[in-house]
Formats: structure tokens, sequence, C-alpha cells
């Protein structure tokens, strides 16, 4: 089930007596978790029946013995353990306390709904605990999204809200904000505070709320590398220098070493019609890979790329003589990738 399917079953009072809620990406997590803590009980409800508990202050006894409980004046009772990736399991052996995890979770209390968000990893589905609660509960696997679905998703996210945005500003988005689903919400739910609802978004209101300067950004300096604008890329560059902050050397590499790879996969690609769909971007973007792979061979794209591997070590400190700032090694890679 995805993240919404859930909440729509939350809303229809169809529940389960555990959810397991685990995964590198922590969005959809947290916005399961936030619903059914402000949702599922009424106000009235929550003062006799909700606990919250954050799996570093508590153990397993705690969260079991809130979990036996019965409701008061109300069909459901809901405990909550954030942060559950900190919570201390127990062990899975034949001790008192293994069996009395697992006999829980094997029968849980119907009246109990107890919600386990465990963020950042994947939960060990060896384990016996995983596969009781998978067999008298739910599990939902929060998986980080890809680069090359972020643009969709974005358009997915401001549509649900009542606004529209046109492909250039998502892919922006996309492209400068990288793939934390919690990063691009908030920003999303910052520039809708300022752009009326009933505008398109442009990448100008992009540029504008989100703090991209308009002409010095990673999607212009790919423009410029790809038609080998020297002064241009001279000029990002140098902006970059002067605002870090705003243009840190690992995501420029990171969105750097995407573009290339990209335009590598371009020049495999048998039928040209078929680009867009196989490299997963918006159409109006083939131009853009159609003059830079006229520019750059794949001789020279698989350099480039050996480049920015090389570079990103000598950004973490790693194969670099000397003390080098980031400013210097940018101006220093992208003589060598346009000459």
């Amino acid at each position: 089930m995805t993240a919404a399917e859930i909440i729509k079953d939350i809303k229809a009072r169809k529940f389960k007596p555990v959810y397991l809620l685990h995964g590198e990406e922590s969005f959809y997590i947290d916005q399961v978790t936030d619903y059914i803590e402000d949702k599922l009980l009424s106000d009235a409800e929550k003062g006799f029946n909700q606990t919250v508990l954050y799996g570093k202050d508590t153990d397993m006894a705690t969260v079991l013995g809130a979990a036996k409980r019965y409701p008061m004046m109300s069909d459901y009772q809901v405990v909550i353990v954030k942060e559950a990736q900190d919570l201390k399991w127990g062990k899975e052996d034949s001790s008192k306390e293994g069996e009395f995890v697992l006999n829980y979770f094997e029968k849980p209390l119907p009246s109990t709904i107890l919600v386990l968000a465990f963020k950042y990893a994947n939960f060990d589905k060896r384990k016996k605990i995983y596969k009781a609660i998978n067999k008298s509960g739910l599990i939902f696997q929060s998986d980080p999204v890809r680069d090359y679905k972020l643009v969709p998703w974005i358009e997915e996210f401001i549509k649900d809200k009542g606004y529209k945005i046109d492909q250039q500003a998502s892919a922006l988005m996309a492209e400068y904000l990288g793939t934390d689903l919690s990063k691009i919400a908030n920003e999303i739910e910052k520039l809708m505070l300022n752009v009326p609802k009933e505008t398109t978004i442009s990448t100008d209101h992009v540029q504008k709320n989100i703090g991209i300067s308009k002409e010095y950004n990673v999607f212009e300096l790919q423009k410029a590398l790809a038609i080998r604008d020297v002064l241009k890329c001279n000029k990002i560059i140098n902006y970059f220098a002067s605002n870090p902050k705003a243009n840190p050397t690992v995501m420029v590499l990171a969105n750097l070493g995407g573009y290339f790879t990209k335009l590598l996969k371009y020049h495999y690609i048998p039928n040209k019609a078929d680009a867009a769909s196989a490299l997963g971007v918006p159409p109006f973007f083939i131009k853009d890979y159609e003059v830079a792979a006229r520019n750059y061979n794949t001789g020279k794209v698989f350099q480039v790329i050996g480049l920015l591997r090389e570079y990103d070590l000598k950004s973490k400190g790693l194969d670099s003589t000397g003390n080098v700032d980031d400013g210097e090694l940018l101006k220093e890679l992208v003589f060598k990738i346009v000459h």
C-alpha cells in the first residue's frame, strides 16, 4: 500500500493493530504517523487514549506495556513510537523477554493501534518480529524517490495542493533541491504562500522564493557547459565561489555527475525520439542534450565523468595536494571539462 492508501483506509476507519513504517525516505513515514497522531482520535479521546514515545527514551517493555492497556471511553487507543530505529527491540530468543515481545506482535490487542516509525533505514526482514507484524498488522516501506521521478513527484504534490507549475520550474526545483522529499515539500509550502493559487508557478517564482539565482545556478552551468561557453561557465563558478553556502560543492558535483551520466546514456540511445523517456527528463531538455552530444563525444564524456570523480575526492580532502578551497577546485575542474 502507498502512504495515500493507508491514510485513505484510516479515514474510512479501517485500522490495523500494528503499523510498522520503515525505510530510508522519512517523508511518507512522517506523513502517515502525523495523520494518525492528529486525526485518528478526537481531542476528547486523546487525553486518555494516546501515548507518544521516542525510541531512544524508551524500551520494548514500556511500549508493549502501554499497548496492552485497554482504551477508556473510546473504541481504540493509539500508541506511537517515533524514531523507532533507536528503540531496543530485545533479543529474539527463547527467553521470557523474547517470547513476551514476539507473542504480542503475533496476537496484538485489537483495541490498540500501535505505530512504529522506523526511519532512515529498512527494518531487518529476517527478524521474527517483522514476519509476525506482516501477518497481524501492516508494513509500509518508504523508499527514496529516484532522481528521474522527482519532476513528476513535484508536479503531483503541487497539483494535490490545488496549484499548477510549469515543467521547467519543476525541473529546476528537482535539479537544485535534491531528493530529500521533506526539504522539497517545505520549499513548495513556502513557495505557495507567495504565489496566488490561480497563477502557474514559473521558474521566476522558484528563483525568487527559493533563493536560487536566476543566472547563476547549477541548471545554467549545465547549459553553459553543453555549449562550451567558457565565459559564462567562469561567471557562474565565480558566483558559486563567493556564495558557497547557497551552492555547496558537493551538490554542484552531484548534479554535474548526473548530467554527464545522462549525456553518456544519450549517446547510446538507438532511437533519439525515445530520449526523454530513456533519460527520465522533460522533452524540452532533449535539445540541450543534442547540443552537448555534438560538443562532447563518448570518449570526452567518459573523461569528464572521471574528472568529476577525481574532484569529488579532492573536495573531500583526498588525493589533494595542499589546502585548495572549493572555489578553486571548481574553476580547475570546469577548465578541464571545456578544454
